[in-house]
């Protein structure tokens, strides 16, 4: 009996000690809703939605195919870092002084149809032809807007602001670098180093950001004196607004009456030593992109890091010509094959002439 009475006994608090506990859990629960948790921005994954062009080919709409690798793209990246445009401009420069004229091209045909090789892995040129059937000029349509027809002999001419333009069938050249996913349409041979040349456009641009905000990438405004009016808070909110930008050498008065000494603190979130990645970033970069162009950066007039120089520039440009500039002239020489006419016809470039 002892021991049901106990059982008992010890029944009794039961619900007591479950509301104890319950109020326990409300007011961990109460707390934990009190806590604010936020992220700096999603994960980056290894790959991309560019991965999926590996798997296909070009889509067609239809008329024509669309290239695996946006032209528009393409143009706008070509302005994003200084060492990504001036080798392409460089090498473009140089393939124009190794062309003989011809009366069939123009030089301001060559010289887009080789810049646009150089920036979108595709060149293209139209032949125009007299009322006897003969050639009679070659001209260059631009490689942002021109597109390869499912007939493959076909190609248009494709702007967001016209009609589309249809070639004569089997009138257009099309020079293009060779894919390894698809053979409708070249691919840049810079694609690797596109990475590069958006990090070190970004690091300019942080960088102008930084100085134009008065050299400090934002700052916590902590106040804790006890301010009642609330229209004293915004025009301390519009002072440290006027404080950016024009306005970063101007000096600030706050007065809080009763006010301790660190009751307005200005505590900046980024290290002032964070501006100095920059030069790191813009030196690897650089690097990259000179090497995806395989451009000798002397010839383009880089100042060198080291105190003994860059050597012999003959020699580099010896090298150069003859490892990269000379085999691109030979590739355009499929233009002469596809006409029938020596056009392209080279001749060496001035520093590299072979002796």
């Amino acid at each position: 009996m002892s021991r049901k009475r106990n059982n008992k006994n010890n029944y009794q608090p039961h619900p007591q000690r479950a509301a104890h506990s319950s109020q326990h859990e409300l007011n961990d629960q109460h707390s934990i809703d009190s806590i604010e948790s936020f992220s700096f921005g999603d994960a980056s994954p290894v790959t991309n939605q560019r991965d999926l062009l590996d798997c296909m080919e070009c889509a067609k709409n239809g008329r024509y195919y669309e290239p695996p690798i946006d032209p528009y793209g393409l143009a706008r990246m070509f302005d994003s870092a200084v060492h990504h445009q001036s080798p392409i401009i460089f090498k473009r420069n140089v393939i124009m002084s190794c062309i003989e004229p011809h009366t069939l091209l123009k030089r301001g045909d060559i010289e887009a149809f080789i810049f646009d090789f150089l920036v979108f892995g595709n060149a293209y040129l139209e032949l125009v032809k007299n009322r006897l059937g003969k050639p009679l000029a070659l001209k260059h349509s631009l490689a942002k807007y021109t597109r390869r027809g499912e007939d493959l002999d076909q190609y248009w001419f494709v702007t967001y602001y016209a009609e589309d333009h249809a070639f004569q069938p089997g009138s257009v050249f099309h020079l293009k670098s060779p894919s390894i996913h698809q053979e409708i349409y070249g691919t840049p041979e810079y694609m690797a180093v596109m990475h590069s040349a958006m990090l070190n456009g970004e690091a300019t641009l942080f960088r102008r950001n930084y100085y134009i905000n008065g050299s400090h990438a934002g700052v916590i405004v902590y106040l804790t004196d006890p301010i009642a009016n609330n229209k004293d808070i915004e025009k301390l909110k519009q002072s440290l607004r006027n404080a950016r930008g024009g306005g970063a050498f101007k000096n600030l008065f706050v007065y809080a009456a009763g006010g301790k000494k660190d009751g307005l603190q200005i505590l900046p979130f980024s290290q002032i030593a964070a501006k100095d990645e920059f030069t790191g970033i813009k030196d690897v970069t650089r690097g990259d992109m000179l090497d995806a162009h395989r451009v000798p950066y002397q010839l383009m007039g880089g100042k060198p890091d080291n105190v003994g120089g860059f050597g012999d520039i003959e020699k580099v440009a010896k090298v150069f010509a003859v490892n990269e500039l000379y085999p691109i002239i030979e590739r355009m020489k499929q233009l002469n094959d596809w006409l029938g006419i020596e056009v392209i016809r080279r001749k060496d470039y001035a520093l590299a002439k072979i002796d």
